[in-house]
């Protein structure tokens, strides 16, 4: 893959030039190391140069091939929306984003790294940037290269989550500020004076008086693990179906009730603000009827 880009300044030296583009001394190093090549006006360069004003830069990343130890999956993928640079797909519940221990060889990389194959990509390494929970549906982000990947690291994405949460909340806006982290021998999530800075934000949608629970809008101010469902089980109104938190069980959703349904960021590449939307599936729609 190669971009280009044409130097407006009278002078610059290479390394400020590409900096400004994403591609700091990190990313440099691994172009250099793994055969990606720099060009001005169509000669290479090891980038120990300037650039003057209508220098040609072109930048031709190293072709990233697929891991063999990653297994392919050519289960179906629900995408919203794929370039050369990302793939944002719709994950379903009970699906869970990378491998490991309990699930090597059906998970969002394994689908995406055979999507990549069939579709004949070049680049066939998944860079997930949105990670969900297992059970958690809803928008993942995935970056088919690792410069896309770099270059969306370094922004805050707009995440907007939906989630069903036990009883009335008193308050219909309110930000939680709590820190969480891990007691001894615990999976779970706690607020814990020892924690790390954790920011919830959310918005009442609706009381739903059937089920006594709130359906509320949320974004994360910070990224935390089962951040929306520590925060909401310590404020005592967990999600429903969420039994790592204590949420109930007999609400008629059988996974937490949490849905990331919207998400937009700046594209680099474009730059446009990218925005999506994934459709609530139906455990989660009937909860809402």
């Amino acid at each position: 893959m190669e971009f280009m880009w044409q130097q407006q300044e009278e002078k610059q030296a290479m390394k400020d030039f590409l900096n400004e583009r994403g591609i700091g001394s990190r990313f440099f190093r691994y172009l250099r190391q793994n055969g990606g090549q720099i060009l001005i006006n169509d000669h290479l360069t090891t980038g120990q140069t300037n650039v003057v004003r209508n220098d040609q830069v072109r930048v031709r990343l190293p072709v990233e091939r697929a891991d063999p130890r990653v297994a392919i999956s050519h289960q179906p993928l629900t995408i919203l929306a794929e370039d050369g640079n990302w793939l944002v797909i719709n994950k379903p519940a009970g699906l869970t984003t990378v491998p490991g221990p309990a699930n090597r060889v059906d998970t969002v990389v394994n689908r995406v790294k055979g999507h990549l194959i069939n579709t004949g990509a070049q680049d066939q390494v998944p860079h997930i940037i949105t990670r969900l929970d297992r059970f958690t549906s809803g928008i993942v982000l995935i970056a088919k290269h690792r410069l896309a990947q770099n270059l969306v690291q370094t922004q805050t994405l707009d995440k907007v989550y939906l989630a069903i949460v036990t009883g009335r909340l008193e308050q219909a806006h309110d930000l939680i500020d709590a820190p969480l982290g891990r007691r001894p021998n615990e999976f779970k999530q706690s607020v814990l004076e020892t924690g790390k800075s954790a920011q919830t934000e959310y918005w009442l949608e609706r009381y739903l008086p059937d089920l006594d629970a709130s359906l509320v809008r949320v974004k994360i101010l910070t990224g935390r693990a089962h951040q929306i469902r520590a925060h909401f089980a310590y404020l005592g109104h967990p999600l429903l179906g969420d039994e790592l938190y204590q949420g109930p069980l007999n609400q008629g959703i059988k996974r937490q009730a949490l849905h990331a349904s919207r998400l937009s960021f700046f594209d680099p590449f474009t730059k446009a603000i990218n925005q999506y939307e994934a459709e609530l599936p139906s455990d989660f729609q009937n909860l809402l009827v």
